[in-house]
């Protein structure tokens, strides 16, 4: 079995009004990930997500091989994993 690990990160570029948190939600649903991806007011995106880790990579790459969509810079961290979450939700 796959490590299971839990991910926040921050997505900068041209991150938002060009379909980055309805891609984010299609596909982490589609890998059977969960967590939550929401805007934020700087012009960033912030999002957590739990899974295997190969699937989180997985989303990534999806999400920054869809135009117009362009991630020039991530920032991420590992964090506790949350044990009753079950999917995966646009907040905000």
């Amino acid at each position: 079995m796959n490590k299971i690990i839990r991910k926040h990160y921050i997505f900068y570029g041209n991150v938002q009004g060009v379909g980055f948190r309805y891609r984010s939600y299609y596909e982490a649903s589609r890998l059977g990930l969960s967590g939550w991806v929401r805007n934020l007011y700087n012009g960033t995106v912030e999002m957590e997500v739990q899974g295997e880790e190969e699937k989180i990579h997985a989303l990534v790459w999806a999400i920054d091989q869809s135009r117009p969509i362009r991630i020039e810079g991530i920032d991420s961290e590992d964090i506790p994993l949350k044990k009753t979450e079950k999917d995966f939700k646009m907040l905000n």
